[in-house]
């Protein structure tokens, strides 16, 4: 009995060491850009965390899932064909790929999108509107289908960029077009199990889950209209019926998806001079109402999610009014607890957070910098130039799996070593 129960506590701790390495989805575990891993190195040489490998690739900003030991992400091949590279961790060894013709040319050619992942089966999205399911074990496709052949609409300027969310035994995506606003799809064929009222048209955010009074949603951030009202919506994942909606912001171009901070309050932000924006979603006598808690124009952020960390959100933000902003730590009521303006400006790169420690990727020099996830100041413990920055768009969303840290620019993916730097 003593071996048998020895025995399955270790099963146990490795399962729950295999949860805590991966990163199977846009933003990680719970897609909010938080790693749960520790143990990570708070300081580096000057030459910065040792490079364990790197894979070359076409141009784009594509991130990387990570689950049970492999890397998946889509690549993209002279605006003709996306492909799907599952790579090995350790090694960064191309293990399969799975190519399929999409063709077109859109600005800032290449990638948008991340993977997303499980026991089975990849999920991906491509900039064209192509939807597939890849079966981990053969490597060959289970299902296709188009979003906009499917359900209307048309590609925003830079096409398409959201990544696919799963949930229980769907897979949710968002075709933001005249008939639907998200749909949700069985993961085994991909046939529609429902779709949820239209709402705007597409945008660049990615569909999330937030859980307020006890009932999962999927919420989505899209813009109403061809006007720059943006909308926020919350739906039923059982059925697609809409919950709540909410309208009172405004964004040109809206790419960041909604951070959740929980007790129903959403953050959300977005570049051309938006600024920011919490509501909170309520429910009483059966009933959903939304409420606008706070607006600050003095912070915004182009590309990336602001992630919440402790009762403290740190963004990237943007130039407003001509101003650089640098990176911010903000409390959940909309004041600043501290910014870096132009020391150091990030540069619309992205960043994650792990074992306490923010990882800030410049978007400009591929410069990347370890600070102290903390409200009482800018702390930078380390910094190193680790991608080449050509073309000044390192905008890819990073990964953290294994102790490990996945980025990338326009030409390859690195993996770093960040416990043993």
């Amino acid at each position: 009995m003593r071996r048998a129960i020895l025995a399955t506590a270790a099963v146990l701790a490795t399962m729950g060491l295999a949860f805590a390495a991966d990163w199977p989805q846009f933003y990680g575990p719970q897609r909010n850009g938080v790693s749960p891993e520790s143990g990570l190195a708070k300081t580096w040489p000057a030459s910065g965390p040792k490079q364990l490998w790197k894979l070359p690739l076409g141009p784009g900003f594509g991130g990387v899932a990570v689950e049970g030991g492999r890397v998946y992400l889509l690549d993209r091949l002279e605006d003709k064909q996306e492909v799907l590279r599952c790579l090995d961790l350790s090694s960064g060894k191309e293990e399969w790929n799975y190519a399929y013709d999409a063709p077109g040319k859109y600005p800032h050619e290449g990638s948008r999108s991340t993977p997303s992942v499980d026991d089975k089966h990849v999920f991906t999205v491509g900039g064209t509107g192509e939807v597939l399911c890849v079966d981990k074990a053969t490597h060959q496709l289970v299902w296709q289908k188009n979003i906009f052949k499917t359900y209307g609409g048309q590609p925003p300027t830079w096409f398409v960029s959201q990544s696919p969310l799963l949930y229980k035994d769907l897979v949710i995506i968002a075709p933001q077009s005249r008939q639907a606003c998200l749909a949700g799809l069985k993961q085994t064929d991909g046939q529609e199990v429902w779709k949820s009222s239209p709402l705007g048209e597409m945008q660049y955010a990615s569909p999330m889950i937030a859980s307020i009074d006890k009932l999962d949603q999927v919420v989505m951030l899209t813009r109403k209209g061809n006007k720059d009202q943006v909308a926020v919506v919350g739906v039923d994942p059982s059925d697609g019926k809409t919950l709540w909606t909410y309208d009172g912001w405004n964004c040109k171009i809206p790419i960041p998806s909604p951070t959740y901070v929980g007790e129903g309050r959403f953050f959300i932000t977005g570049g051309y001079d938006a600024g920011c924006a919490m509501f909170k979603v309520s429910h009483e006598d059966q009933k959903w109402t939304v409420t606008e808690l706070f607006k600050n124009n003095s912070v915004d952020s182009h590309l990336h999610n602001a992630i919440l960390y402790k009762d403290y959100l740190y963004i990237n933000g943007n130039s407003v009014q001509q101003t650089r902003i640098g990176l911010v730590c903000m409390d959940l009521e909309g004041k600043l607890k501290w910014q870096t303006r132009e020391k150091p400006s990030v540069e619309m790169g992205n960043l994650v957070i792990a074992d306490g420690l923010l990882y800030v990727m410049d978007g400009n020099s591929g410069t990347l910098a370890v600070v102290q996830a903390s409200p009482d100041g800018y702390k930078e413990l380390a910094r190193a130039k680790v991608l080449s920055g050509k073309g000044g768009t390192v905008w890819g969303p990073m990964a953290i799996a294994d102790g490990k840290l996945l980025c990338r620019d326009q030409r390859e993916l690195k993996c770093l070593d960040l416990k043993n730097p």
